[in-house]
């Protein structure tokens, strides 16, 4: 019998970057979700950043504890021998895979996918031309490549497939200026359901995740001013809870707002915990998750004026663990059902709507999000769509 090895996939990823669990479990879904499609998958930090959150006073440049919180992560999913960290920040040393082996990888890989867009293409990476640009965050490099960024235009062109979760780029009512010399194809974020088992709720309150304020990344684009800080959205719906008996709680990190803005949202009757206090951790996150009711958030103004159809991987991650969404619509509901299960929203009155269809047949609105889940955000549907734009 001739029985042949199955093929190696690199994922080149950011997980010392942004240490959270939101960007871990991002990163795993991928990880898993080739595994499951037969892919030897291997995860590689490339990405030549300074991993400072993991730096010590005593000027260690923190590669050891990077390399440390990576094996840590992947062991407990079965890639505890499929990584490598590069530490281009300082010495170049390679953590994990010996430099040969990690080239032997990049030799025979079918595919090297950036994800994130967040590492810079090196010889390495293009060897096979198949060097796959994965943008989880769109709006940005679109913008750049409008206003003729060289540096854009020389990142993008190392790579050899184009891939954005802006569902609706193209579209004709999406604002965002479209590149016929890159092929963006529309994608979205695979879940793995197992890794989200379906539990009872043990809390009334719908939840997210997230930051408030974060400024300075605002686009201005045909005269309009897009932002970036969510903030801006939830002040839109600040006085929801004074209109329904559903409680909300925001997890919020303490280092992206003050006293001021936690007072301002308790007084219209949110609950405000900090994310940090649990978001670093992917099992206790998880374990907030699963207890949540439900979730509800808003999304970043630019995705939703551009309507990019855009969706949250985190949303994603409510509907795998069977937790109705109300989510702040960017133009998904073109490729994503909604109704039961997935609720959009562009006014008050809609998000009230939506809370009282979950809270009218709740177990109902859970088994549509979990199928959702599992028939649109899967693995199986996701990644196997992926594979075939590359030909794979």
């Amino acid at each position: 019998m001739n029985l042949r090895p199955a093929p190696k996939l690199v994922l080149l990823g950011l997980m010392s970057v942004k240490p959270w669990a939101g960007v871990i479990w991002q990163t795993l879904h991928y990880l898993d979700g080739f595994r499951r499609l037969g892919y030897d998958v291997y995860y590689v930090e490339a990405h030549g950043c300074n991993p400072h959150m993991f730096c010590g006073p005593s000027g260690d440049d923190g590669s050891l504890k990077v390399a440390e919180f990576i094996d840590g992560v992947l062991k407990r999913f079965g890639f505890g021998d499929r990584w490598a960290f590069q530490a281009f920040h300082n010495d170049g040393r390679c953590y994990g895979m010996s430099p040969s082996e990690l080239s032997r990888v990049f030799e025979s890989a079918e595919a090297v996918i950036n994800l994130h867009g967040g590492t810079m293409p090196r010889p390495e990476h293009q060897r096979n031309g198949r060097l796959v640009y994965l943008e989880t965050d769109p709006v940005a490099v679109q913008m750049e490549l409008h206003e003729g960024v060289a540096t854009t235009f020389e990142y993008l062109s190392a790579h050899d497939a184009f891939f954005t979760y802006a569902e609706n780029y193209g579209a004709a009512d999406c604002r965002l200026p479209v590149f016929q010399q890159y092929d963006f194809k529309p994608t979205r974020q695979p879940v793995s359901p197992d890794f989200w088992p379906w539990v009872d709720t043990s809390r009334d309150e719908f939840t997210t995740i997230g930051n408030w304020k974060q400024l300075g990344h605002e686009i201005v684009f045909e005269g309009d001013t897009f932002h970036w800080s969510k903030h801006l959205e939830f002040l839109k719906f600040i006085d929801l809870p004074r209109h329904t008996t559903q409680r909300f709680e925001l997890a919020l990190s303490d280092s992206s707002m003050d006293e001021t803005d936690r007072e301002l949202l308790r007084s219209y009757g949110w609950a405000v915990i900090d994310s940090l206090s649990f978001s670093a951790d992917p099992e206790v996150y998880k374990d907030y998750v699963l207890a949540s009711r439900g979730e509800f958030t808003v999304a970043k103004d630019q995705n939703v004026r551009l309507n990019t159809g855009w969706f949250s991987d985190r949303s994603a991650t409510y509907l795998a663990a069977g937790r109705p969404v109300v989510t702040q619509e960017t133009g998904f509901s073109r490729v994503l059902p909604t109704g039961h299960g997935l609720h959009g929203f562009r006014t008050t009155d809609e998000a009230l709507a939506a809370i009282e269809a979950i809270n009218s047949d709740y177990e109902r609105q859970r088994r549509a999000a979990r199928e959702i889940a599992i028939d649109y955000f899967g693995a199986q549907v996701v990644l196997k769509r992926m594979l075939e734009e590359l030909g794979l």
